[in-house]
């Protein structure tokens, strides 16, 4: 054996030692995503299962990247356990007050934040109608695209090629605006 190969721990050795140092990170980035922490553990545990199962058909990766993509994974997992239960991720409450008082974000930027807000908001209002709705339900509520399809009376590849030419309507309008 080679003394590089020596070098790199064993995938399950590797394994052991991310989850000893970063469980509460990987169930905490499954909260963030909106699960209850026993859902969480489940997405971090699935997480585990798929990282080990590919870890032993690929090299080893060095620890910084195995964490990174661990960290997708759940985030991952946890995305298709609230799209399976038709779960929308819950968007906490806008405190102007609180943020300018946690952030360093100066008063400017925070108004230019608005400013692109306002004209993203004046761009979807300049959609068709048909493009606006799916727009609404696939991008902003985060609805399936077999839901949304099912709602309009649509196909879902019909929703999909909506969803494509809004994106792009909307991204010339932004850079036009």
């Amino acid at each position: 054996m080679s003394p590089a190969a020596d070098a790199s721990p064993a995938p399950i050795d590797q394994l052991a030692r991310i989850v000893r140092e970063q469980r509460a990170s990987l169930v905490a980035g499954a909260v963030a995503e909106g699960l209850s922490a026993e859902e969480a553990l489940e997405c971090v545990q699935d997480a585990l299962c798929t990282w080990l199962a590919r870890s032993a058909r690929e090299p080893a990766e060095a620890y910084p990247a195995a964490l990174a993509l661990l960290k997708h994974m759940v985030r991952n997992a946890a995305r298709n356990f609230r799209r399976r239960h038709r779960r929308l991720k819950p968007h906490r409450p806008l405190e102007l007050d609180a943020e300018l008082a946690a952030s360093e974000r100066s008063a400017e930027s925070l108004l230019a934040g608005a400013e692109t807000s306002l004209r993203l908001h004046c761009c979807v209002a300049e959609l068709r109608e048909v493009e606006r709705a799916v727009v609404t339900l696939r991008l902003l509520e985060e609805r399936s695209g077999e839901d949304v399809a099912q709602t309009l009376g649509l196909t879902r590849s019909h929703v999909d090629v909506l969803v494509h030419r809004a994106k792009l309507t909307l991204r010339a309008c932004m850079v036009r605006s």
